[in-house]
């Protein structure tokens, strides 16, 4: 397997960041949280996880061990494959993910695309006793909590001003890689409204 992979970033997508690793160009599939962090010609060294299916292998890479660790061990509650998996770290950041199960929290689970409330009470059930409490490793302010919060709030501004969520999650998908660092809210949601009103 896989533990991560170090080298220079060749190249960032709104899913995808390629690594160069020895000549090789790796494709990592990575949260905008973590996208948002690289910076093409840039070296990084990225925490990976790969999936590996009949048909593909697929290595994902994440902003640190932690959100690795999640995203390995919500896999393990059934009907959580590594889409919903690499959903769940892009909305919620590792703690946020431990209180919502600790706290049978499963309105905040039901904020993922992909987790309906029978699922929600499913990965409650099934991590509770695994999942560990909140460790404080992540404060409010640091990347993963700014960009899920500048996300959430470009999103519901779109779906109050009538577009489909569908549309709103497209439109925060295309957005994505202005964030940077230090995310503003308005600038990003006008962006948004320009890609929205092109379609």
């Amino acid at each position: 397997m896989i533990a991560f992979v170090r080298g220079e970033i060749a190249a960032v997508t709104l899913t995808s960041a390629i690594v160069e690793v020895g000549g090789v160009g790796l494709e990592l599939m990575c949260t905008p949280g973590t996208l948002a962090t690289l910076r093409v010609g840039a070296r990084a060294t990225l925490p990976t996880s790969m999936v590996v299916r009949e048909d593909s292998l697929t290595v994902f890479g994440f902003l640190d061990e932690d959100e690795k660790q999640i995203f390995e061990l919500v896999q393990t509650a059934s009907g959580v494959g590594p889409k919903v998996a690499q959903a769940m770290v892009a909305v919620l950041s590792p703690d946020d993910l431990r209180a919502a199960v600790a706290g049978e929290d499963v309105k905040t689970l039901t904020r993922v695309p992909g987790i309906g409330q029978k699922g929600a009470q499913r990965i409650i059930l099934e991590l509770k006793d695994r999942i560990g409490a909140p460790t404080g490793a992540r404060l409010a302010g640091q990347p993963a909590a700014q960009v899920a919060t500048w996300r959430d709030q470009v999103h519901q501004g779109l779906v109050g001003l009538g577009w489909s969520t569908k549309e709103a999650e497209q439109a925060v998908d295309a957005v994505a890689p202005d964030a940077g660092a230090s995310p503003d809210v308005p600038t990003l949601l006008r962006a948004a409204l320009r890609a929205l009103s092109k379609a």
